[in-house]
């Protein structure tokens, strides 16, 4: 969704081209998938944590069909300066590793697409991969973000496949 907007139904979601191979393709590598999210969107009322988790579920339904899935999905409900758990803060990692006490920041890889994203990443001293969305899906502070990652690419699959090659 462009900045400022969110996604409060399945209706409103979209799965990129090629996310799913992209998914399935960790899957078959032996890694987590784990989604991170601010969900903002519910602290003001416009959705609810049920919404969320139902968007979550259809996700992983779209997924199955290509033999994918994603681990866990972890979000903030919280509006700003209100939490540990809003992303760039590190408090859906910790959930993460509460719950996958074999994961660590330093194996870890952060893929996203806001300055958030990749600020959550390095702060934890994760490895951090931006993509670039179109011109109308890029949110404030894209060419920051571009800039701090430790790489940039054009899709999901992009990424997954230099991840995954470059080791």
């Amino acid at each position: 969704m462009p900045e400022g907007s969110y996604v409060t139904a399945w209706a409103d979601f979209r799965v990129l081209p090629g996310v799913p191979e992209a998914v399935a393709r960790l899957n078959r590598a032996g890694l987590r998938v784990i989604v991170v999210s601010n969900q903002r969107g519910i602290a003001l009322g416009l959705y609810s944590e049920a919404d969320v988790a139902a968007i979550h579920a259809k996700l992983q339904d779209s997924l199955r069909v290509q033999a994918a899935h994603v681990d866990a999905f972890y979000f903030c409900p919280h509006d700003k300066e209100q939490c540990n758990c809003r992303k760039p803060l590190p408090g859906m990692f910790e959930q993460a590793m509460r719950d996958f006490p074999e994961i660590t920041a330093s194996t870890s890889a952060m893929v996203g697409d806001s300055l958030s994203d990749i600020e959550f990443g390095k702060r934890l001293g994760m490895r951090t991969v931006f993509i670039d969305g179109g011109a109308e899906q890029r949110k404030a502070g894209a060419d920051q973000a571009a800039e701090l990652a430790d790489g940039r690419f054009a899709s999901l699959q992009d990424a997954v496949e230099a991840l995954l090659t470059q080791g």
